[in-house]
C-alpha cells in the first residue's frame, strides 16, 4: 500500500500545544526529506496541516512582508511552498481568548467549500481549528498522536522511504524504534503499535484518551 492510498484527513492538527518559534521553523520543513514527488513540489503534501503559534511569531510573519491576502482574523504568505497552497495565520477567539494559528491553505478556493473537492480553502481551515479547539474533552485521534511523534522526532530518527526499503514502503513515513534488546529498527510511522505511540509521546500526552477520528 502506498502513501498516497492511505486516508488523510483534509485537516489535520500537527502539533500539540503551542510552538515554539524553534518548533514552528520545524514544522515548516517537516517534509524536508520527502521525495520530490508531485505531492511535494504542487504542495498538496502540506495542504490542510495546522498547529498553534505564539502571537508573537504570528505578528512576525505579518511584519516579513505585505501579506498577499489580509482580513480581519486571517492573512496569507505571499510565498507559496507549491502551486496555489502558501501559509495562511489565523487569529481566532477560543474560550473568551485569541489565539494563533498556522495553516497550509489552497488559495484556489477562497470560499468555504465542500472538502472532499481536495483542496483546503482558508475558510474552511478556519472553520475546522474552530471546531477541533473548541471541544469539551481533551482527546487526540491515533492520526494526531502519529502526527504529533512525526512533527517532534528529529531528521536523524525519521524519513521517508527510499531506496534502502522495499518497494511497497516508497515514499511512507517511518521513525526509529528500539526492539527490546536495544537495536535501532525503522517501522513505518502508520504502523506503530499503542505501546510504541505512547513511548514516542510526551508525558502529558500519553494520558489523553483517543478519540475516533472525525
Amino acid at each position: 500500500m502506498s502513501e498516497l492510498s492511505v486516508f488523510q484527513p483534509p485537516f489535520r492538527k500537527i502539533l500539540e500545544g503551542v510552538a515554539s518559534r524553534q518548533q514552528t521553523y520545524a514544522l515548516f520543513n517537516r517534509h524536508s526529506q520527502a521525495p520530490f514527488d508531485e505531492k511535494r513540489m504542487t504542495g498538496s503534501q502540506y495542504a490542510g496541516e495546522w498547529f498553534e503559534v505564539t502571537e508573537r511569531d504570528h505578528d512576525r510573519m505579518f511584519e516579513i512582508l505585505p501579506p498577499l491576502l489580509y482580513r480581519g482574523d486571517m492573512f496569507a504568505m505571499r510565498e507559496f511552498i507549491g502551486a496555489n497552497i502558501t501559509s495562511v495565520f489565523f487569529t481566532l477567539t477560543i474560550g473568551g481568548r485569541e489565539r494563533w494559528f498556522h495553516g497550509y491553505c489552497d488559495l484556489a478556493t477562497r470560499h468555504s467549500g465542500s472538502p472532499s473537492d481536495g483542496r483546503q480553502s482558508p475558510d474552511d481551515m478556519r472553520a475546522a481549528i474552530l471546531e477541533r479547539e473548541n471541544r469539551a474533552d481533551r482527546t487526540m485521534t491515533r492520526q494526531e498522536k502519529l502526527d504529533h511523534i512525526w512533527s517532534v522526532t528529529g531528521a536523524d530518527f525519521r524519513t521517508y522511504a527510499d531506496a534502502r526499503f522495499p518497494v511497497a514502503f516508497r515514499g511512507r513515513q517511518m521513525v526509529i524504534v528500539f526492539s527490546a534488546s536495544g537495536a535501532k529498527l525503522w517501522k513505518l510511522l502508520d504502523d506503530l503499535s499503542d505501546a510504541q505511540i505512547a513511548a514516542k509521546l510526551p508525558v502529558q500526552l500519553r494520558r489523553l484518551p483517543t478519540a475516533e477520528a472525525a
